[in-house]
């Protein structure tokens, strides 16, 4: 037997005369007095156990106090949606600085990126996430509903949980050769588009939105509303399972005149050296990310403190200037007025919202859900 473990061989045979004492012998004076001796063992052997695992971060239930002033590291697990990996991993040392630098205790995180739908999923399934940055709040809701973020979470934080933010941009083939200047183009019959399938893609929500905002915000009402998104979608070739296929069908295979994405995304192409041309309708949609703790998460791996600290860093000044790099447009209105950014930007003359389309729950069940009006579109078009 090593010697780390003889403490805890000591501990269990002590817990087990405990509870023979407690059964057979409280009853009597002498039992009494033996069970007062045992209790001081296992004071002694309980303390000789704890001795010298104080910066054990495998996530044991927090103390009164969250960050223990002796624990000398801590760490948080980000789970994001595929498209923030860049800003993030530039954010993340500047709050690792900071946060050693007040609190004299260093900060490791581990990351996961991928589809928010699929990053969803796997937080409620298991993956034992501390913050999740998502890809649209109907996302950060799921979560919720599985019981593992406390209601009113986005009113634990700034602008009702929204952390990034972009609109939508249809790329075009090099010269825009179909002369696509708006949404409405997309409708004509000579116009083929690319994009994914809004009941398996995130990012392929946000653009069924923006085609239906554009709609409304040019006068039509919810019938003609239908019945122009309908004619866009019957100029769709394929949809595709999600928004990296169909940016693969669109540059690779060469499929399709226009393929509808995050403006971030195009900027953060173009940084990379890619060429593209594209348009940011006047009439667009506001994309908005959520921040959250996961709750349960936190109080589990007892690093709220961190995590709570961690959300709140992601609206200062210095980390949204970080998301302005990557191509998100800024939650800070400090950071918005800058020259930077309104040179960086295009002017967005309406800009449409969830909340003025009635929120998540009810854009979902509307249209995304078995029989919504995205159904009925594809019903109609196989007729």
């Amino acid at each position: 037997m090593s010697l780390w473990q003889r403490p805890f061989q000591q501990l269990r045979l002590t817990i087990k005369q405990t509870k023979n004492h407690f059964r057979f012998r409280f009853s009597s004076v002498k039992g009494f007095v033996s069970l007062m001796i045992v209790g001081a063992m296992l004071s002694v052997t309980l303390a000789a156990c704890s001795g010298g695992n104080e910066t054990n971060t495998t996530g044991e239930a927090p103390t009164a106090n969250p960050v223990a002033a002796n624990k000398q590291n801590v760490e948080l697990t980000l789970v994001s949606f595929a498209v923030t990996k860049a800003a993030h991993e530039a954010i993340i040392p500047k709050f690792v600085e900071k946060w050693k630098q007040e609190h004299n205790q260093t900060v490791t995180f581990r990351q996961s990126y991928g589809g928010s739908g699929s990053q969803t999923r796997a937080v409620i399934d298991g993956l034992e996430a501390d913050v999740v940055h998502l890809a649209l709040a109907l996302d950060t809701q799921k979560i919720e509903k599985a019981g593992l973020i406390s209601p009113g979470w986005e009113k634990e934080v700034p602008n009702d949980g929204i952390v990034s933010k972009s609109v939508a941009a249809i790329i075009t083939r090099s010269g825009n050769p179909k002369g696509i200047k708006n949404w409405a183009d997309l409708a004509k019959d000579d116009v083929k588009l690319i994009t994914a399938d809004p009941k398996t893609s995130g990012i392929a929500r946000w653009n069924f939105l923006a085609l239906w905002n554009a709609a409304i915000k040019t006068g039509s009402d919810e019938a003609k509303a239908q019945e122009f998104v309908t004619k866009v979608y019957k100029n769709v070739p394929i949809l595709t399972k999600d928004a990296r296929e169909a940016t693969d069908a669109f540059a690779k295979q060469g499929q399709g005149d226009a393929l509808i994405n995050y403006e971030n995304e195009v900027i953060l192409a173009q940084q990379k050296g890619e060429k593209l041309d594209y348009i940011i309708p006047e009439v667009n949609i506001s994309i908005d990310n959520p921040i959250a703790v996961v709750d349960k998460n936190v109080d589990k791996h007892g690093n709220r403190e961190v995590a709570e600290a961690f959300v709140k860093f992601l609206y200062t000044p210095e980390a949204q200037q970080e998301f302005v790099k990557l191509g998100f447009r800024p939650v800070d209105e400090t950071v918005a007025q800058t020259k930077e950014v309104k040179d960086k930007f295009p002017s967005v003359k309406t800009l449409g919202t969830v909340q003025e389309l009635g929120g998540w729950q009810t854009i979902d069940k509307k249209f995304f859900a078995d029989g919504g009006v995205f159904d009925q579109i594809q019903a109609s078009l196989k007729k």
